[in-house]
């Protein structure tokens, strides 16, 4: 192999190392929490005293009725018999997160040749999503793709200023009005800016309030309908951020979200901050709508795009 060759594959190494490095480390408490009680159940035979504990503990990690009957209910039916205990209940994981309890019912939609991909990120208060889409805008700038952002939350104090600290940083433009300004006004600017600039990614932060109150999901739906009329085939995502220490909320938050607005994928942020990151497996279990990217720390490369086998690598420790 010539010299280039080799130092573009060690490369290459280096960064899927660094990329499930940051996964791992993000996992620790997880790793060291439920999970830990996981591996010491079934380190040995499981018999039915240990599908009882192990239920316990998989209700107390967040993961949610469904996919914890479900992982239980193959255990007791004998699927993976045959390997060790633990191996058997990755395996166990991995067809869950495979065969969800419901097809995703919305899907990413491709625009058109000239015109940009227009992201909604959308969740209720605190959950990441400013820092989520500047993060994205600093991917896709990495990408050499042209981005432009919306600051369409302006109800929250100084998410204006902190969208726009996150577009400076990642050379993006940003569309935004003053506070307390109607934030369709400001979508509606953003995406007639994105296709006269010639823009490949529309990012729009959106408010959130309590996902219990009326008038946020119809805040909401009006952004659609705006961008809709803008761009026929508009939002072509639409991303639902959550706060993964906020436990069973996470599930309920995409009970009401996912079908009100169309999720067509989830964005699991603080996973490095809880012990109970297998709330990100029940939620995408039960709703069928598939994790995107998933959060471990506060850089914009600990955004990190999801894949069920390293992450149930890194949570039992490989």
């Amino acid at each position: 192999m010539s010299g280039s060759g080799q130092q573009e594959n060690s490369e290459r190494d280096s960064g899927a190392r660094g990329w499930f490095g940051r996964l791992r480390q993000g996992l620790s408490k997880t790793r060291g929490g439920f999970l830990a009680q996981v591996k010491g159940l079934v380190a040995g035979r499981i018999d039915e005293d240990t599908l009882e504990e192990l239920e316990e503990v998989l209700y107390m990690a967040d993961m949610g009725p469904s996919l914890v009957e479900s992982l239980l209910g193959k255990l007791k039916a004998g699927e993976g018999a045959g390997s060790d205990p633990q191996t058997r209940v990755q395996e166990i994981m991995r067809s869950c997160l495979e065969n969800p309890e419901s097809p995703p019912a919305f899907a990413p939609r491709e625009p058109a040749a000239d015109e940009p991909r227009i992201i909604f990120l959308v969740g209720v208060n605190g959950v990441g999503k400013t820092t989520t889409a500047g993060k994205l805008a600093s991917r896709y700038s990495a990408e050499n793709l042209k981005v432009m952002l919306a600051a369409g939350d302006t109800f929250r104090a100084a998410a204006g200023e902190q969208l726009t600290a996150w577009a400076e940083r990642s050379g993006c433009e940003i569309i935004r009005h003053k506070e307390g300004a109607d934030s369709s006004a400001v979508v509606y600017d953003a995406v007639q800016a994105a296709k006269a600039r010639g823009a490949d990614v529309l990012l729009v932060d959106t408010a959130g309030r309590l996902h219990t109150k009326h008038n946020l999901m119809e805040e909401l739906k009006k952004l659609r309908r705006v961008t809709g009329r803008l761009v026929d085939t508009a939002p072509h995502e639409v991303l639902l951020v959550l706060d993964a220490t906020s436990g069973q909320n996470v599930l309920s938050q995409v009970r009401e979200f996912g079908p009100a607005l169309g999720v067509t994928g989830l964005v699991l942020t603080k996973l490095d901050g809880t012990a109970k990151g297998g709330v990100a497996l029940g939620a995408t279990y039960e709703s069928g709508i598939p994790i995107r990217y998933v959060g471990v720390g506060e850089a914009a490369e600990d955004l990190i795009d999801f894949d069920a086998d390293a992450f149930i690598e890194a949570i039992f420790g490989g």
